[in-house]
């Protein structure tokens, strides 16, 4: 027990690993904050032209959210770190994880937005367009708020997977949480940064997970 405390429990070492983690944690939020506005205005765009009445645009739109959804996300890391420069495009690692994290987010928040459009009847368009709006009014002031609410739990989880999946940026060395934890444990020879590395994870998800259980509950009762 004393040695498991001493390897994964060392506050000395976490305390000395803390300026390192927390400069990780900072990448970890940059990447959020580019990915997942990024990655809910993508989605948007995939779930209209995938409901999208001309078969010109649904089907090439379903064809690319099946393929963004089916590439595992480290996978379509790779390709467009280490790819893409055969092609004659580099890209920084930021941009390189951004990029693939936003094809891959924007293909699943693309399918949560479509089932919450198609879960609003075609009368609360045909209601909408009766009053005199436009289709774009009718969209933006009746559909959109009717489908977002339909599928909030569905969006919420989708972001909470975004910040999981901010770990896999330290492939490619972008000093992100887990990256900068990894360095801490190789120069301290410990895996205590690991540990504090995992706390905070838990404490950036945790509520949000509580909340949303909450709130699924509630939409149950």
């Amino acid at each position: 027990m004393d040695q498991l405390i001493a390897q994964f429990f060392n506050l000395d070492i976490m305390a000395k690993a803390l300026p390192t983690i927390l400069r990780g944690l900072g990448m970890t939020l940059l990447i959020c904050c580019a990915v997942i506005p990024l990655g809910l205005a993508g989605g948007l765009g995939a779930a209209l032209a995938t409901t999208a009445r001309s078969r010109w645009l649904r089907w090439p739109a379903m064809a690319l959210v099946d393929l963004f959804r089916a590439i595992p996300p480290l996978v379509l890391l790779i390709f467009v770190y280490a790819g893409l420069p055969f092609a004659g495009i580099r890209l920084s690692p930021f941009v390189a994880v951004a990029l693939a994290f936003l094809l891959n987010n924007s293909a699943y928040y693309g399918e949560v937005f479509r089932a919450g459009l198609i879960s609003v009847g075609t009368g609360q368009w045909e209601a909408a367009r009766s009053t005199g709006l436009t289709q774009r009014q009718t969209l933006s002031h009746v559909i959109l708020p009717q489908a977002t609410r339909n599928v909030l739990p569905d969006l919420i989880s989708n972001t909470v997977e975004v910040v999981k999946l901010t770990s896999l940026a330290s492939v490619v060395s972008l000093g992100e949480l887990l990256h900068a934890a990894g360095l801490a444990r190789s120069v301290t020879y410990n895996a205590s940064p690991l540990t504090l590395a995992a706390a905070i994870y838990l404490v950036l998800l945790w509520p949000v997970v509580r909340l949303l259980s909450r709130y699924q509950r509630r939409l149950v009762a």
